[in-house]
């Protein structure tokens, strides 16, 4: 398994996926607030349920 770090990448397009992956996240995390639902995400390679509660709380910690 290669654990380069994937921003590093000679290719532009793998370079910036990385930043495109982020924002589908943050999207995802957007739209579970705002239809009050959860989401599943991969913690240390296991899935864990988040409650929009949790990403609103998680999103305030952030803005300190």
């Amino acid at each position: 398994m290669n654990t380069r770090d994937i921003r590093l990448s000679s290719d532009p397009d793998l370079a910036g996926s990385f930043a495109a992956m982020e924002r589908a996240a943050r999207a995802a995390q957007d739209l579970a607030i705002k239809t009050n639902t959860g989401i599943v995400v991969s913690v240390d390679g296991k899935a864990v349920d988040l409650t929009a509660a949790e990403l609103i709380k998680m999103r305030e910690e952030e803005a300190h």
